[in-house]
C-alpha cells in the first residue's frame, strides 16, 4: 500500500525538475511552464472532491485498482503530447486520477487497529512522501538518459502494474454510506460544518502544503539558472536530500500514537518557519549556500510531514465509518493550498526571484504557526468552560 501511495503520488512532481527541458521542447514559456505543476495539483484537488469519497460508497479495492489503470492511461497522453495544450490536459487527467493514494491511505487506516494506526499511517505515508520526493530524483535522471518522455512511458507501465498488484493483494472492502452520490458529495461538504477539528486541521495542511509547494515550484529555476547551473538529473537528485525529511513520517505516527500529536504539530510549524531562513542563504550559489540550502530542504520536509500525519491522526479518530469523506475534505483543502502556493511562486520568482519566494514561504509558515497557536488557544478555552 505504500509503493501504490509512492507511484500515485508522484505522477504531480516529475515535472518539477523538468520545467526547462518541457519548455524548450514544447516552446513553453517559463511562466506557462510552471503552471505544469499547478494544472496537477488542480487535477488532484478535483479528483479529490468528486472521485475519493466514492470509498464511502463503491468497494475500495475496486477503486483502487480502477484508478490506478486510468493513470497509466493519462500518463501515456502526457508522454505523446506534441503542445502545451495536451501536455496540460494530460498533466491534469493525471493528477485527477492520482487519487488512488487517498483511497489506499483510509483503506489501510481502517485494516489497521485503533492502537497502530498512527504508526500504519507513518509507514503507508512514508511511501507516499518518498513517491513525491523521489520523482524528482528518477525524473531528472531518466531525462537525462533519454528525454522527459521516458519518465511517464516509464510510470504508465508501473501504474499499470501496480493496479493487477493491488487486484490481487488487497482485501475487498465496502463500507457502504446509503447516500446518493450527490448526497455523497454533500456531505462531505457539510462536514467542515460540523466538524471543527476537520476545519483547523485543513487550515494547517493547506498552509504548510502552499510552503512546500513554494520550494519545489521555485526549487528547479534556482538550480538551473545562473546561481548554480545544474542539470535536470542533478536538480532531480535533490529529492534524496529530501527524502531524508520524509523518513521522520513514521517517527511522528509513533508519537501520534503516544499522544503527543499536538506538541508534534506546534514544534514541525516552528521548524518550517526556521527553514526558511536557512532556504534563503543558498540563493546565490557557492559551497556554503548550497550546504544551508540543503540543510533547509530536509528540516522543511520534515516538518511539512510533521503537521501532516499529525493532521490525519486527528481526522481519522473523529469517525472511522466515513474516513474517505474526512479525507476528501482535508486532502482538498491541502492541495489546494498547494495549488495556490505554486500559483503565487510562478508570478512572484518573475518578479523577485528566489529572495521572493522564500518571503511567500516564511509568510506561509508564520500564518500556519499562528493559526496552530490560536487552535490550541481555543481549545484550551473550550476545555475550560466546560
Amino acid at each position: 500500500m505504500a509503493a501504490a501511495c509512492g507511484l500515485s503520488a508522484a505522477n504531480n512532481y516529475f515535472a518539477q525538475p523538468l520545467l526547462e527541458v518541457i519548455g524548450r521542447d514544447l516552446h513553453m514559456s517559463a511562466t506557462l511552464s510552471a503552471l505544469v505543476v499547478t494544472v496537477a495539483q488542480v487535477g488532484y484537488a478535483l479528483g479529490l472532491i468528486v472521485l475519493v469519497p466514492l470509498g464511502d460508497l463503491f468497494e475500495r479495492r475496486r477503486l483502487a485498482v480502477t484508478l490506478c489503470a486510468a493513470t497509466a492511461v493519462f500518463l501515456c497522453v502526457t508522454a505523446s503530447a506534441t503542445n502545451a495544450a495536451m501536455l496540460l490536459a494530460g498533466t491534469a487527467l493525471t493528477g485527477l486520477t492520482s487519487v488512488a493514494a487517498q483511497v489506499v491511505l483510509p483503506f489501510a487506516a481502517t485494516l489497521s487497529p485503533p492502537e497502530q494506526r498512527g504508526r500504519t499511517v507513518g509507514t503507508v505515508m512514508t511511501g507516499l512522501l518518498l513517491g513525491i520526493l523521489l520523482a524528482r530524483t528518477a525524473a531528472g535522471l531518466l531525462s537525462d538518459l533519454s528525454g522527459w518522455r521516458t519518465v511517464y512511458w516509464a510510470n504508465a507501465v508501473l501504474m499499470a502494474v501496480m493496479a493487477i498488484l493491488l487486484r490481487n493483494a488487497l482485501p475487498r472492502l465496502r463500507t457502504p454510506a446509503g447516500l446518493s452520490y450527490p448526497g455523497l458529495l454533500a456531505s462531505t461538504a457539510a462536514l467542515f460544518a460540523r466538524e471543527p477539528v476537520l476545519r483547523w486541521r485543513a487550515v494547517l495542511g493547506a498552509l504548510s502544503f502552499a510552503a512546500f509547494s513554494v520550494l519545489w515550484t521555485a526549487m528547479a529555476f534556482l538550480l538551473s539558472g545562473p546561481a548554480y547551473g545544474w542539470s535536470e538529473s542533478a536538480i532531480g537528485l535533490l529529492g534524496l536530500v529530501g527524502a531524508a525529511g520524509s523518513l521522520s513520517a513514521s517517527v511522528t505516527g509513533r508519537l501520534a500514537d503516544r499522544g503527543l500529536v499536538h506538541r508534534v504539530s506546534g514544534t514541525a510549524a516552528l521548524l518550517l518557519l526556521a527553514s526558511w531562513g536557512l532556504l534563503a542563504l543558498g540563493g546565490s550559489g557557492g559551497t556554503w549556500p548550497l550546504i544551508a540550502l540543503l540543510a533547509g530542504v530536509v528540516v522543511l520536509d520534515a516538518a511539512v510531514q510533521g503537521v501532516h500525519i499529525s493532521n490525519q491522526n486527528l481526522i481519522y479518530a473523529l469517525h472511522p465509518e466515513i474516513r474517505n469523506r474526512l479525507t476528501s475534505a482535508y486532502m482538498t483543502s491541502y492541495f489546494a493550498g498547494g495549488a495556490i502556493g505554486s500559483a503565487l511562486t510562478s508570478a512572484v520568482w518573475g518578479a523577485t526571484g528566489w529572495s521572493g519566494a522564500c518571503a511567500l514561504g516564511g509568510v506561509l509558515s508564520a500564518a500556519l504557526a499562528a493559526t496552530w497557536l490560536a487552535e490550541r488557544h481555543r481549545a484550551g478555552r473550550s476545555r475550560r468552560e466546560s
